[in-house]
């Protein structure tokens, strides 16, 4: 495999077939995976970042709208679609039990690769689209330091 694109097909396909070690054998033993959620490093970790995915959406998808045809990063815009079965980690350590509800989260994702693996894979998609497809909402106390304008709440 010589460069960033043809890994992150291979990793795309793994991912679609929910078969973890095909998704660690794209991963370096010491990578990196950088999502909104949290930092994974190595492949314990990195599988265990997967494996709740996997689990909380058991029809978890990703299609690839525009990929970016670079010799490193691999640049990929996507489709995240599945439905919320299980169980899902929320922000804080919360966890949220399957809802039964359809998602479809747009996002991006760049591979950086070495050695023909994946060292640091960063993934970037919008939380509140996503938690409020799982019937999340935001919460506002209801001071405010001028009229109309909202502040989050204490602890957030």
């Amino acid at each position: 495999m010589g460069d960033a694109r043809a890994l992150k097909d291979k990793l795309f396909e793994a991912f679609n077939a929910h078969d973890l070690d095909r998704v660690l054998q794209c991963h370096s033993r010491d990578g990196v995976l950088v999502t909104p959620s949290g930092v994974a490093e190595g492949h314990d970790q990195i599988a265990s970042f997967y494996e709740e995915a996997f689990k909380g959406f058991p029809d978890l998808r990703m299609t690839a709208w525009h990929a970016v045809f670079c010799a490193d990063p691999a640049v990929t815009e996507w489709m995240l679609t599945g439905t919320h079965n299980g169980p899902f980690m929320l922000p804080g350590g919360g966890v949220l039990d399957g809802t039964g509800r359809p998602v479809a989260v747009r996002g991006t994702s760049t591979c950086s690769v070495g050695n023909d693996k994946i060292i640091t894979h960063r993934i970037y998609y919008d939380q509140l689209e996503l938690y409020s497809q799982l019937g999340g909402e935001l919460a506002f106390d209801d001071r405010s330091s001028s009229a109309g304008e909202a502040r989050p709440s204490p602890g957030d």
